[in-house]
């Protein structure tokens, strides 16, 4: 891999835009997350803007360190042969799983902002994903660092805005998954399926970026942006949390109160922010079925096609009932790299 071509700016908007999709952008993550718990969520925020940083930086050392082109050697360094291997197959499994919820929420999109079959938003995103990650790993981070900055600055006008036009409220309960027990154990499990999955991207960026300089940099300003992004969206739907708790795509909802033309824009963005975590997770899935770049083609069609077809399930039940599932699993994962790290 080059290492003279990764910036400090490339390393925090690939971290972003690995984390952040359908379920971020959307708001659907942050209202079960973290709305769900009402002012308590808040807390949660600055928990995982902490986490964020923290993390970021000891999986990108540790790829530095290890010289990785995927998921496996950190997790087999951290973790030992059994709980490596257990690591290696939640991180894969939930690739893939991530994959499907991203299909799954394009569709969601067009159905419930263009009025069109959900099956062409999930057709439409599935198609530019396998041809992204057919241009290897510097195409797949140069498309995903190229968007964060628009979902950034679009997540704090929208809440903005949205503070400005909506009359006080009280907060409504929103329902949310039995597995989510208090605001800080919901923090826990949603910096640790998000990480796990991160770690396939991570770790080949800090190999690639060959600078400790530029991979502590970017984890600090990764982790901050995606605390910004976070809090935004949390405050847009907390004070639209009366009319927004049943709704696919909620941040949908709150753009259109403030501008149709708004609402649009955001729509563009959104889809623009599903393609860097589909892509993300597509390229992650693909490097770790099969090390070597030119037998991938076929792989990468097989699969997205496949993470189509369990796209049906549902954009929300997706989010619900299978993150947090990964996030105890990842738990496990990310405590191993903890423990490696202050070992070391």
């Amino acid at each position: 891999m080059e290492k003279d071509k990764i910036t400090t700016l490339k390393v925090a908007g690939t971290y972003i835009g690995t984390v952040v999709g359908a379920g971020f952008a959307s708001g659907q993550e942050i209202l079960q997350f973290f709305v769900s718990f009402g002012k308590a969520g808040f807390l949660g925020i600055f928990v995982i803007t902490l986490l964020f940083m923290f993390i970021g930086y000891i999986v990108m050392d540790l790829g530095y360190k290890l010289k990785a082109r995927n998921h496996l050697p950190i997790v087999r360094k951290t973790g030992g042969r059994i709980l490596g291997t257990f690591s290696d197959i939640v991180i894969t499994f939930f690739l893939f799983g991530a994959l499907t919820a991203m299909i799954a929420g394009s569709g969601a999109i067009f159905a419930q902002e263009f009025n069109l079959h959900p099956l062409i938003g999930s057709f439409f995103m599935a198609l530019i994903s396998i041809i992204t990650v057919m241009g290897g790993f510097h195409g797949t981070i140069n498309s995903i660092s190229f968007v964060v900055p628009f979902l950034i600055v679009s997540a704090i006008g929208v809440s903005i805005a949205s503070i400005l036009i909506s009359p006080a409220s009280c907060f409504r309960e929103i329902p949310r998954s039995g597995i989510l027990r208090n605001w800080l154990w919901s923090s826990i499990l949603y910096v640790s399926y998000n990480s796990v999955t991160a770690i396939s991207i991570l770790g080949p960026l800090g190999y690639s970026a060959g600078n400790k300089k530029v991979i502590r940099n970017g984890a600090l300003l990764g982790g901050i942006g995606l605390g910004l992004g976070a809090g935004a969206i949390f405050i847009s739907l907390y004070i639209n949390s009366g009319t927004i708790y049943d709704l696919e795509v909620p941040m949908l909802f709150v753009a259109g109160r403030i501008s149709p033309l708004i609402k649009i824009f955001y729509s563009v963005i959104l889809l623009a922010e599903i393609y860097t975590t589909a892509v993300s997770d597509l390229y992650g899935f693909t490097a770790r079925i099969c090390t070597k770049e030119k037998n991938r083609p076929f792989l990468i069609i097989i699969s997205t096609a496949s993470a189509f077809l369990l796209s049906l399930a549902g954009f929300s039940n997706l989010v619900r009932y299978l993150y947090p599932i990964v996030g105890y699993c990842g738990i496990i994962t990310l405590l191993g790299i903890v423990y490696h790290r202050f070992k070391s």
